[in-house]
């Protein structure tokens, strides 16, 4: 049943209407004031929430522009239609600019009052079925952005899914490159917060005075230089979420404010004798253990359980290196859309160099490494010269050949023969590119097998070894 709430403090035109609604089948709920009706407001529930809103102009207390604003705050996608005096139509056209939906004059023909809170209730209706394909196609895109089938990344995107509509403090662990960022995204998209802001703040960019300006804000004169009030972050994310990035880089003293900000929800802006109310959900990521932090003194213990309500732990690339291929099948993508370069193709050496390596700086280092592999190539296949020193110091774990063997595949003439396409998503896109690549070097040399190891760059014991695994050493 559509649900209206009228707003006015004249029982008989509140009667007059419910009486014209009800009959056109509404609910309707009267309100004699607005301070009443947003009382209702924020303790309605979804059943029960009105889907139009029939606001008087003229209200003792707070009047109806005053109530329009708030109104807009506290119920964005709900439609307000005015109801205004004659004389003051002027008005009613000043709200239709700050956000009301139409407006009526009083008394309003019935007819014509059941047409405008008709199509008022189309209106939110549309607005409400826009928001939520835009909730979904935003939990869908910050889902997407954690990378992995890995069992652990589908735990991790899972937990972020389960702990999203939840209000409590989130601590996101995980060494550095590992995507902690990427998981605040995903867990403020998740939330019924994903329509208001989510403010980041690098606690390990900035020096504890400037930080804790940054974060609570300050007033005009509280230092030199402070010329006019200026809010912080916990202000801008009022109503949304707060993510601390490496939080565990706080200074002792910050540490202890901010856990005052926790428990009572309010922040002291620096020179300012008045507190100010904040409603942020906290989200903090970090690097290191915040428990052995605690014990060594280092960070306050309060402030860690009050922070790790939730967890989540991330783990580094090194332990979920099936979730390479994809990643770097991504990557390519990404960073050749970035630097105008087209990847078409990577060499089977190329992408067991990457396999070799334990990736110490995470998916970040791995970023790095394809842009500088994709800057420094000249086509559009990437081969081992483009990678940098430290990854070719270890040869592919495959490469069974003895030292002379193999030492004329890395950047010899024969990696332009080794071309594939990047290798599809999915925890065997490395096998498979690397036995389409086998495939197709054979056919090209008419199955030769001396002529194919050459043109690969490996070894001709290593061709039979790879002909095995991959089945292929009948062709």
């Amino acid at each position: 049943m559509k649900q209206l709430l009228v707003i006015d403090d004249e029982p008989g035109h509140r009667l007059m209407v419910r009486a014209v609604m009800e009959d056109g089948g509404w609910r309707v709920h009267e309100a004699a004031s607005a301070v009443s009706a947003l009382d209702r407001l924020e303790k309605c529930r979804d059943q029960a929430c009105p889907d139009v809103i029939l606001l008087d102009m003229k209200l003792p207390g707070m009047d109806g522009m005053e109530a329009l604003a708030r109104l807009r705050e506290l119920a964005p996608s709900v439609p307000v239609v005015m109801l205004t005096a004659f004389g003051t139509v002027g008005s009613a056209v000043e709200a239709m600019k700050r956000g009301a939906y139409d407006y009526l004059t009083k008394p309003a023909d019935n007819e014509e009052l059941k047409a405008v809170l008709a199509k008022a209730y189309e209106y939110g209706r549309l607005l409400s079925e826009n928001k939520e394909l835009k909730r979904r196609v935003g939990e869908v895109d910050a889902a997407s952005r954690l990378i992995g089938q890995s069992k652990a990344m589908r735990q991790v995107r899972e937990l972020a899914g389960q702990v999203g509509p939840a209000e409590a403090t989130v601590l996101i662990l995980g060494d550095s490159g590992t995507g902690k960022e990427l998981v605040a995204d995903m867990v403020h998209a998740m939330s019924p917060r994903r329509d208001h802001p989510l403010i980041k703040v690098n606690c390990a960019a900035l020096p504890g005075d400037l930080l804790e300006s940054e974060l609570f804000g300050y007033v005009k004169g509280a230092f030199t230089g402070a010329l006019k009030d200026k809010p912080g972050r916990f202000q801008l994310a009022h109503g949304g979420t707060l993510f601390l990035d490496e939080v565990g880089e706080l200074p002792l003293a910050l540490q202890a404010k901010l856990l005052r900000v926790l428990q009572e929800r309010v922040v002291e802006p620096l020179g300012s004798v008045k507190t100010v109310a904040t409603d942020a959900r906290i989200l903090a990521a970090t690097n290191r253990d915040l428990r052995a932090e605690a014990a060594a003194g280092r960070f306050r213990e309060d402030l860690y359980f009050r922070l790790a309500v939730l967890e989540i732990r991330i783990p580094p690339l090194k332990e979920r290196l099936e979730d390479l291929p994809e990643l770097t099948a991504f990557l390519l993508q990404k960073l050749g859309a970035r630097n105008k370069k087209t990847v078409r193709a990577v060499s089977p050496a190329f992408l067991e160099l990457l396999r070799g390596h334990d990736w110490p700086g995470n998916v970040r280092e791995l970023e790095n490494v394809l842009e500088r592999a994709i800057i420094l190539s000249r086509s559009d296949t990437l081969t081992p010269d483009t990678l940098p020193p430290h990854l070719l110091e270890r040869r592919p774990e495959w490469d069974l050949a003895g030292p002379a063997e193999s030492s004329a595949g890395l950047g010899g003439p024969g990696w332009a023969g080794a071309d594939l396409p990047v290798m599809p998503a999915g925890p065997n896109g490395f096998e498979e590119a690397e036995r389409l690549a086998l495939v197709r070097a054979l056919e090209a040399h008419e199955g030769h097998r001396e002529r194919t190891a050459e043109a690969l760059g490996i070894s001709r014991r290593t061709l039979q070894y790879k002909l095995r695994k991959f089945g292929l050493a009948k062709r």
